[in-house]
């Protein structure tokens, strides 16, 4: 069993910034692909950025320079830092991981951390 725990959500103003971090523990995984997706209210889950073994990144359009996403392969963690946030980024934020483990891939996901940025 791998679990996903995620933590650096809260409050924030419009401008500000926050990191995410998410932290996979268990026995005997690789994490692969690292991805942060966010379901804001009424609407649709979506990925934010995802991030490859080998460091290829991705991102959406609405957070291009403003979100970069890192991993720390050591410690099977990701991170998302977050700055110049508007309040359209508002939302659960989930941290997921394409995990290998034990010959097959596993898709794993986080309990989600809010984000809420308001004045």
């Amino acid at each position: 069993q791998v679990q996903l725990v995620e933590s650096g959500g809260g409050l924030v103003q419009p401008g500000g910034s926050l990191r995410l971090s998410c932290a996979a523990s268990g026995s005997s995984f690789t994490p692969v692909t690292m991805n942060w997706y966010r379901q804001a209210p009424g609407k649709q889950r979506g990925l934010v950025a995802s991030m490859t073994t080998v460091g290829r990144t991705t991102y959406v359009d609405s957070v291009k320079g403003r979100f970069t996403i890192s991993r720390d392969n050591d410690k099977n963690t990701v991170f998302l830092q977050m700055n110049s946030l508007k309040p359209e980024d508002t939302a659960v934020y989930y941290c997921n991981m394409i995990l290998f483990v034990s010959g097959k891939h596993y898709n794993s996901w986080g309990q989600g951390t809010q984000v809420t940025v308001s004045s």
